[in-house]
């Protein structure tokens, strides 16, 4: 069995008397696709950000690669190998597909000044075999000079995760990249994401299992800060807890009242 490669053990984050997440212990595996669902305020999304930095736990421990790294910044982090995806995609809206992604593999790779990035993005850059290859794996070919302003929301997602990936992280962190996409754009997305299965430990934060159950190994439930099942998809689907929290059925009575 692999490793964990990120692992938090009995962190608890609270704001006010409100406890976001309470003592939970989770690891992510070496070359592992898992996802993290539950009903809005569960605590995924503060999961996530203990696990990325952006906010530290008021108690517990957080271990990259058997290293503390409770308080390492999310920089430092994404210098370790962790890079994550944000719910809005942060791509240049002015810059076309090509230097954005120009501009994040040298960022990550070669450190220059983003201001001399911007002002001087010559051709031997844009044709680097890297860049080259991104482009065909996530389907930029046809459009990789067109400015990001002109690209639909699913395509904007494709390239933020093309431009995380050219950072070659260890652990990619997305944080519900199939938000407010349509089913057309959410098969783009999740074709490119089944591509990387194996080649890096991969999380997914995402509100509805429906878009997980064929793309995870291992799936995590989680409900009023706490996990309440662990396992593969067909697991956690009928688990009586996940049954009465997430699904809102009644078990006992056999009735469903709200499916997500």
């Amino acid at each position: 069995m692999s490793t964990d490669i990120i692992r938090a053990d009995g962190v608890t984050k609270r704001f006010g008397r409100f406890v976001a997440v309470d003592r939970i212990d989770y690891g992510l595996r070496e070359n592992e696709v898992s996802g993290i669902i539950g009903s809005n305020g569960a605590g995924k999304s503060t999961l996530f950000n203990l696990l990325t930095g952006y906010c530290a736990p008021d108690e517990g421990v957080i271990h990259y690669r058997g290293q503390d790294i409770t308080r390492v910044t999310p920089q430092e982090r994404v210098a370790r190998g962790i890079t994550r995806t944000f719910q809005l995609t942060s791509a240049f809206d002015n810059l076309s597909v090509v230097d954005n992604l120009v501009l994040a593999f040298f960022r990550a790779h070669r450190q220059p000044s983003l201001l001399r990035l911007l002002i001087n993005r010559r051709k031997r850059h844009r044709d680097a075999e890297q860049i080259g290859e991104t482009l065909q794996t996530f389907g930029f070919d046809g459009i990789r000079d067109r400015e990001v302003k002109r690209l639909g929301l699913g395509e904007k997602r494709r390239l933020e995760i093309a431009m995380a990936v050219l950072s070659e992280p260890k652990v990619l962190l997305l944080d519900e990249p199939l938000a407010g996409l349509a089913e057309s754009e959410i098969k783009g997305v999740l074709d490119v994401l089944r591509r990387r299965r194996g080649l890096q430990a991969i999380l997914i934060v995402e509100h509805k299992i429906s878009h997980l159950q064929d793309l995870v190994q291992r799936l995590t439930v989680m409900h009023e800060g706490r996990i309440i099942a662990d396992g593969t998809c067909e697991e956690c689907l009928s688990d009586a807890a996940v049954r009465r929290s997430y699904w809102q059925i009644d078990v006992a009575a056999g009735r469903e009242a709200v499916a997500p």
